[in-house]
Formats: structure tokens, C-alpha cells, sequence
């Protein structure tokens, strides 16, 4: 049973206020969308830096220049490849602190420095050193993109469209994987494929990253705006108002725009008495953390970040006629991963969270194992099974199709909700750091892996996938629908969400918003004015408003 004293009625009351939703609530919020458009383009930053490395490592140029670090296999090339991911943990784990610390914009603009500094040590090759360099200090700027910009758009997005514009980020991540592909598919033609090949055959597709990066960084300091909700945060209260009304394309009279720096203010002070009342002990957060950090070990355990990584190489494996056809292979990837993460921005409040990871779970592991059992059955002969190869090349695609619509947009979605907003920058960074981590871990291991047994490689992630289809089946609740004070229900902490229910609704009551959306606006303006006075201590005061 819900607490007493509650108005239900006011979710209702709130749904007044609230515009469209959909490509309906994209479009009517013009202004908002641009932002959160030109804010995911560290979603592109990222992405094409996750798939243009993998095309890169396979060009003559670039191994000559390396002087043949390159084309190892092995240990050797899975660091190469990794020190990545292992500087964007560090980058997301610290990001958490320094989102809090500093305004979202001075973040994101400190991590697109270092991100530029990374590439132009990257574009100075002379050896192996300049490239470990490079991806070392590059991991930095994109562990912090990934995290940054999806935090910014939230707290910028009207509630009605938050998960639509947020999921801009993934869509962008996506679909600079799949431009990478087919940029590094076209320059490895300039100067020839061999010996003969061009250094700008690399350097283009490096030198890329520099744009979006730049812009993105000049575009912040110009003309993006504060976050009215870290304005908030930080006892800037005018601003943040101001902020929401140009956001939105109104005034500050606007009773929509009024009610929602309400609601951000009911917001900040619902958190303040929330980590009094509860964080100190840290009742919950320890089985919310465990639960979020599985989440993302499974969505790098599955395979993906090989595929990505590698996928020259595997398709390689499977010995096509030459270098152009595996990068011609790989960019299928790009684009099948691209296409079908635009349903799942759709269908995901449709059919819920945990019936699309279980779906795609299962479609990932079928495909790991029939690749595996294909492998198995004509890795030693595959010049006169060339069908058998392109039968695994096929699979390896619907692989690729399976994670996009599900577990590509669908554990994002679900880490940023079980957290509650007081801890939620700081979780969703523990989050990411887990992920970019286990990133690490499999970059590390799958080039020295395919080199032992590219069979057993399919079938350790196999495995891997299958333990996870019993991991969401047994232990991942259903969030779809849910409230942030329900999620507490969810992790069987009833009681907790009782009295969070009872705090948020005095804390609304004492700002005036309840009165708000009650209809008086009057009222909740003097609720507002009596909460002030009452700080001054001036009773005759109050007592004339009554």
C-alpha cells in the first residue's frame, strides 16, 4: 500500500504541462534538440574511434610505420589495441567526481583537449611508442565523452523527451562505428593496397577524429548552455531559471517553465534529505551496485568489443580472397549495428527492458556457437569451403544485428535507472568504468586468443552470453514504467520507498509546487514566499499572508 498523505492525482496534474513525446516531442522542441544533437557529437568522437583503430592495424602503411608491431598477433597487439580502453576507465571513473565538481560544459571541453592531444601524438607516428602513447592519452577524452554527454542532455531534456534524446548518443556511437568501417575501406586503396601504400592511407582516417572534436569543444565555450539542473546543485537559482526558459523557448512567467524548476528544486532538495537520511548507512547501494556493474560485464563479455576490435582479422581467419574483402566484410558490421539501434529507441517502452535483453542474449550466443561448430567443422580446409566461411561471415553479421536492438541501447537505459538521482552522475560513472574495463580486459585477450584458437574464442563468448541469459531470466528486474521511488520495491527495499515517497511530497508542499499544480498559482507563490520568510524568522509576516 502507498504511504497516506499523498496526492496521487498529482502525476496526472503534472501530465498537463508535459508537451509531446516521440518524433512529435523532437521536432516541437526545436531548440532542446539541436543541443542535445550537437552535444552527441562526443557520441561520434567516440564510435569512430572504436571502429577506425580496427581497420587501421591491418593497413601495410601503418605496419611499416609501426615497424611491424602492427600485424602481431598476440599480446603484443591486443595492448596496442587495449591501452584504450583501459585510460577511458580511468577517464569514466573519475568523470563521476568532476561532473559534480566543475559546470558539464568546462567537463566536456576539458575532455575534448585531451582527446585532440591524443590524436595529434597518434598522427605523429614513428613507432609503436607514438601509438600506445596516444591511445593512452585518447582513452582519457573518450571515457569522458561516453559519460559527459549523456548526463548533459538528461538534465537539459524536458522530462517528455529525455529518453529519446539521450538515446541520440547511442545512435551517434553507432553510427560513426559504421562510417569508420567504410572511411578506412576507402583510404586503404590510396596508393595501392601493399608495399606501395600510402601513409595517408592511415593518417586520414586518424586525423578525422580531430573534427568532431573540435568543434564539439569550440560549439561548448560559443554557444551551448549551462546545466540548469547543476545550476541548481550549486545554489543558482535565477539562472537555472533563466536557463529553463531560454531552453525552452519561453519566459520565466510561463507557468510550464515554472513548474519544472520547481520540480528541479523539489529535486535537489529531495537529494540533500536523502543522502542525510540514508547514504551514510548505505542501505541499498551496495546490492545496486553489484546488480549494475553485472549488467555491464555482461555487455562486454558478449563478444561485441571483438567484433568490433577484430573483425578484420576474424574475417581474415575465415581466408577471403585478400585484405579488401575482410574490410569489406567488417563494414557490414558498421552498418547492421547503425540500422538496428533506430527500433529500439521505439519499441523499448513498448515490450520492456527485460523480454529484448533476454531476446537478444539468446540470438547472441546461438550465433557464437554455430560460428564456432562452422570452425570447427572447415578451419583446417577453408580454401575448398569457401561457402562454409561466408556461412560464418553471415552469422557473425546476425550477431552483430542481435546486440544492436537489445543490449547496445537496452543496459545503458537500465543503469541510469536504478540509481537514484543523488548518486546518479556518480553511479552511472562506476557503470561506465565497469564496461570500459571489461573493454580492456577483452581487447587485451582476443587477438592472443584467435591466435591459439579462433574456435575456442566463439565459444568462451558463447558460454559467456549464455550466463548471462540466465543472469537477466533470474536476477534483472523489469524496470519499464517505473518510477525512481519504486525502484526501491524492486530491490526489496519497501520501506525506504514509503518514506521517500512521504519526503518528496513534503518537500513539494513546503516550495509551493503541490499548489502549483493544484491550479492556484497564487498559492504557490505564497508557499514559496512563506518558506523564505520563515528562514528570516519573520512570523508577522507569515502571519499577513495567511
Amino acid at each position: 500500500m502507498a504511504p497516506p498523505g499523498i496526492d496521487h492525482g498529482l502525476s496526472a496534474k503534472r501530465a498537463r504541462f508535459a508537451g509531446p513525446s516521440g518524433l512529435k516531442g523532437i521536432l516541437a522542441n526545436g531548440k532542446m534538440s539541436s543541443i542535445a544533437f550537437f552535444a552527441s557529437l562526443g557520441g561520434l568522437v567516440y564510435g569512430y574511434n572504436q571502429g577506425m583503430f580496427a581497420q587501421v592495424l591491418t593497413m601495410a602503411s601503418f605496419v611499416n610505420r609501426t615497424q611491424g608491431y602492427a600485424e602481431q598477433t598476440g599480446l603484443q597487439q591486443g595492448m596496442l589495441t587495449s591501452i584504450l580502453e583501459l585510460e577511458a576507465w580511468f577517464g569514466t571513473l573519475t568523470n563521476g567526481w568532476l561532473a559534480d565538481a566543475v559546470v558539464r560544459r568546462l567537463c566536456a571541453v576539458i575532455a575534448c583537449v585531451v582527446f585532440i592531444v591524443g590524436i595529434i601524438v597518434q598522427a605523429c607516428t614513428e613507432s609503436a611508442s607514438y601509438v600506445f602513447a596516444g591511445r593512452f592519452i585518447t582513452g582519457v577524452g573518450v571515457g569522458s565523452l561516453s559519460m559527459i554527454v549523456p548526463l548533459y542532455n538528461a538534465e537539459l531534456a524536458p522530462p517528455e523527451v529525455r529518453g529519446s534524446l539521450v538515446a541520440v548518443q547511442q545512435l551517434a556511437i553507432t553510427f560513426c562505428i559504421m562510417v569508420s568501417f567504410w572511411i578506412g575501406y576507402g583510404t586503404n586503396f590510396i596508393g595501392g593496397t601493399g608495399e606501395s601504400q600510402s601513409d595517408a592511407a592511415w593518417l586520414i582516417p586518424v586525423c578525422l577524429q580531430l573534427l568532431p572534436a573540435i568543434i564539439l569543444a569550440a560549439g561548448i565555450l560559443l554557444f551551448m548552455p549551462q546545466s540548469p539542473r547543476h545550476l541548481m546543485n550549486i545554489g543558482r537559482e535565477q539562472e537555472c531559471l533563466d536557463t529553463l526558459a531560454r531552453l525552452r523557448s519561453s519566459s520565466i512567467d510561463d507557468i510550464r517553465v515554472r513548474v519544472e524548476f520547481l520540480e528541479t528544486k523539489a529535486l535537489r532538495e529531495f537529494e540533500k534529505a536523502r543522502a542525510l537520511e540514508k547514504y551514510p548507512k548505505y542501505q541499498d547501494g551496495s546490492f545496486k551496485s553489484n546488480f549494475m556493474i553485472g549488467l555491464n560485464d555482461y555487455m562486454s563479455l558478449n563478444g561485441i568489443n571483438a567484433i568490433n576490435y577484430y573483425a578484420p582479422f576474424i574475417f581474415e581467419n575465415f581466408q577471403l580472397s585478400g585484405n579488401t574483402t575482410s574490410l569489406l566484410a567488417t563494414g557490414v558490421v558498421g552498418v547492421l549495428e547503425f540500422l538496428l539501434t533506430i527500433p529500439a529507441v521505439w519499441y523499448v517502452d513498448r515490450f520492456g527492458r527485460k523480454s529484448i535483453l533476454i531476446a537478444g542474449v539468446i540470438g547472441m550466443a546461438s550465433c557464437h556457437f554455430i560460428v564456432a561448430g562452422i570452425i570447427g567443422s572447415f578451419g583446417g580446409n577453408w580454401k575448398e569451403h569457401v561457402a562454409g566461411g561466408w556461412v560464418a561471415i553471415v552469422f557473425v553479421w546476425i550477431f552483430v544485428a542481435n546486440f544492436a536492438y537489445s543490449w547496445g541501447p537496452v543496459a545503458w537505459i537500465v543503469v541510469s535507472e536504478v540509481f537514484p538521482l543523488s548518486m546518479r552522475a556518480k553511479g552511472v560513472s562506476i557503470g561506465g568504468s565497469a564496461n570500459w574495463l571489461n573493454n580492456f580486459g577483452v581487447g587485451l585477450a582476443t587477438s592472443p586468443f584467435i591466435a591459439v584458437s579462433d574456435f575456442g574464442a566463439f565459444i568462451f563468448f558463447g558460454a559467456i552470453t549464455t550466463i548471462g541469459a540466465l543472469w537477466v531470466y533470474f536476477f534483472v528486474p523489469e524496470t519499464k514504467g517505473r518510477t525512481l521511488e519504486e525502484m526501491d520495491e524492486l530491490f526489496g527495499e519497501v520501506s525506504f520507498a514509503a518514506a521517500d515517497l512521504n519526503t518528496k511530497a513534503r518537500i513539494e508542499r513546503d516550495i509551493g509546487l503541490t499548489a502549483l499544480l493544484e491550479g492556484d498559482e497564487n498559492e504557490g507563490e505564497k508557499e514559496v514566499l512563506k518558506e523564505k520568510l520563515a528562514d528570516d524568522k519573520s512570523d508577522d509576516m507569515i502571519e499577513e499572508l495567511k
